[in-house]
């Protein structure tokens, strides 16, 4: 690909293009020019970082996993990240209306949507669960500690070498917080747990208060909630090291297993690690880049997000391991058995270690603010794309203040009642089958079609055949995995139903693209091409140009094949936007 093609007329770059929602409302910016680096930081950097990528990388082979977790960052995030947010910035649009590009592919858009809905409806619930922590930790001792007098016959059993019984932090996991003693499965939620919907609607306020005046308030907020996590894990690992047993964690997550670079499934998780920390083909990534300037350096900032994201990712697990170290030698347990996934990683073994810390009310508090910063921040992009996506389409809310307001109220209200299912007592496992299913083969499918589009469209370069490979390749392998593995949580095996529920949940997401281009096909006249393919009128319509020196200028922009603009001498709207940022660089 072109960087600074021979001939070309900067001119056009220095001017953005209409946007495609309403010319004739105004569209907000960031404030500052960290706040939209600092906000996709935050957005990236969420609590997978924390327990997903240091659970992966000794699960496939200790750090053999960087092998492969870098090889796919190289051929498929860094590119699909970079296109994405060209895209956003480019069509300064929501993941909807920013397909006006393209009318046959709203579904594309719309998929985005759907998938982030699902993640919003099912994050939400992790922060709840982090404020209950954060609560309780202000109690001395702990109540899931070994000191609390509630847990003393239990970690009398313990000591005496009953492999039968739980842990005090299991038992606080699944009977205070979960109650999921109380429920048979999916088919048994059985009633609300009242403490938790209380969480649920604190962390819901949170975010409608955050998001109330939209990216101003929200682009301040992130100065905050992206750097705090940043000092806690430092103070961890500084604590960490000085822990006996520390160094035992730290080699067990290090320690090289190069047998494991021929699995299939060690590529698949490297791919899908990727995929999940980046946040990308949520819509969330797009629609925060809708709101740069034209001009915007969106290289430099894919390079800088992408790198510090995966370095949190790397960095945590420092942190984790030589706590889970210590947390073995004082077991006297390898430290394989003491680490698990997803959400058992946070809410049972990181407090089963912390309680062993000296102030482990401190260590406590501290971890859990951490946590509630990672989920807080994450739900801001997932959000944002939501809001982005509606208030393109009915550009009118953005004028009347009292209008946005009551939609934002409706739609966090919305997802508070949505929510409740997820906190009854059966809810980790309506948890879990929405976690599995809403960012699996759904949102591979419409990445995929992203690409396709956009490269068939002339939006992208052509060279870019290579990420197409890789996301068929994750998808065939999602959907072997799912074929032939089944889906549970803990003992409980998910039934027949279940798992075709799930499969639904996918389905919903994905199938938005063959339903909205027949919408698209049914509505009009005319041939494919003139109809549906063709942008619509205010697409990247650029007009009349100034000059590089800010005189008036004549249009320098020829039609591309399917009779957009592009300004002359260019391929694409990634060429485009890179020659933008290359011109920009020059100026400072």
């Amino acid at each position: 690909m072109a960087i600074l093609p021979q001939n070309v007329c900067y001119a056009c770059y220095t001017q953005p293009p209409a946007p495609v929602s309403d010319p004739h409302i105004p569209r907000e910016q960031w404030g500052g020019k960290y706040e939209f680096l600092l906000s996709c930081i935050g957005y990236c950097v969420g609590l997978g970082n924390v327990w997903r990528f240091p659970y992966l990388c000794y699960r496939n082979g200790g750090g053999v996993f960087l092998i492969p977790y870098f090889i796919m960052l190289f051929f498929t995030g860094v590119p699909l990240f970079l296109m994405e947010l060209s895209l956003g910035q480019y069509g300064a649009a929501g993941p909807i209306t920013v397909w006006k590009c393209c009318p046959l592919l709203k579904g594309i858009g719309i998929g985005m949507l759907c998938v982030s809905t699902l993640v919003c409806l099912y994050y939400n619930v992790i922060i709840a669960w982090t404020f209950y922590y954060l609560g309780s930790s202000f109690q001395s001792p702990l109540p899931w500690s070994c000191e609390a007098p509630a847990n003393a016959a239990l970690c009398a059993n313990i000591s005496s070498g009953n492999g039968s019984f739980q842990s005090p932090s299991e038992v606080f996991w699944n009977e205070k917080v979960l109650g999921v003693v109380h429920s048979k499965g999916l088919h048994d939620p059985g009633p609300v747990r009242w403490p938790l919907a209380l969480c649920l609607l604190a962390a819901w306020i949170i975010i409608f208060l955050c998001m109330l005046k939209g990216i101003r308030s929200s682009g301040k907020v992130v100065y905050v909630t992206a750097t705090f996590p940043y000092f806690v894990l430092l103070v961890l690992i500084i604590k960490g090291a000085t822990l006996e047993g520390s160094l035992q964690g730290v080699a067990f997550y290090l320690t090289p297993d190069w047998s494991r670079l021929a699995s299939a499934q060690v590529w698949n998780d490297a791919a899908s690690q990727v995929f999940y920390s980046l946040g990308i083909g949520v819509g969330g990534l797009l629609s925060m880049a809708s709101y740069n300037k034209f001009d915007n350096n969106v290289i430099r900032d894919t390079l800088i997000i992408v790198v510090g994201n995966c370095s949190t990712s790397f960095f945590a697990g420092f942190a984790i391991f030589s706590i889970l170290g210590h947390m073995a030698w004082r077991k006297g347990v390898p430290v394989g058995e003491v680490a698990d996934t997803g959400p058992g990683l946070a809410f049972v073994a990181y407090p089963e270690a912390l309680a062993l810390l000296p102030g482990s009310v401190f260590w406590s508090i501290l971890f859990f603010l951490m946590l509630f910063m990672l989920g807080i921040d994450t739900l801001f992009g997932n959000m944002e794309g939501i809001t982005t996506a509606v208030l393109d389409e009915f550009p009118q809310l953005r004028q009347n203040m009292m209008h946005k307001t009551l939609f934002l109220a409706a739609l966090c209200f919305a997802f508070y009642l949505m929510g409740l299912l997820l906190i009854s007592d059966g809810g980790i496992y309506w948890f879990t089958l929405i976690d599995s299913f809403s960012t699996s083969f759904g949102l591979i499918i419409i990445a995929l079609f992203m690409c396709i589009a956009l490269w068939i469209l002339n939006l992208v370069c052509s060279d870019c055949v290579v990420f197409h490979l890789s996301l068929q390749f994750i998808l065939t392998y999602i959907f072997f995995e799912m074929y032939n593995t089944s889906l549970q949580y803990g003992s409980y095996v998910y039934p027949f139903w279940g798992k075709a529920l799930g499969v639904c949940i996918g389905m919903a997401c994905c199938m938005q693209i063959p339903i909205w281009a027949g919408v698209a096909i049914f509505k009009e006249s005319g041939t494919l091409k003139d109809v549906s393919i063709k942008p619509a009128p205010l697409w990247h319509t650029l007009g009349q140009t100034a000059t590089h020196d800010g005189s008036k200028g004549q249009p320098c922009c020829h039609d591309n094949k399917w009779g957009g603009s592009y300004p002359n001498g260019s391929r694409s709207v990634l060429e485009i936007v890179m020659q933008t940022n290359v011109l920009s660089c020059r100026e400072v």
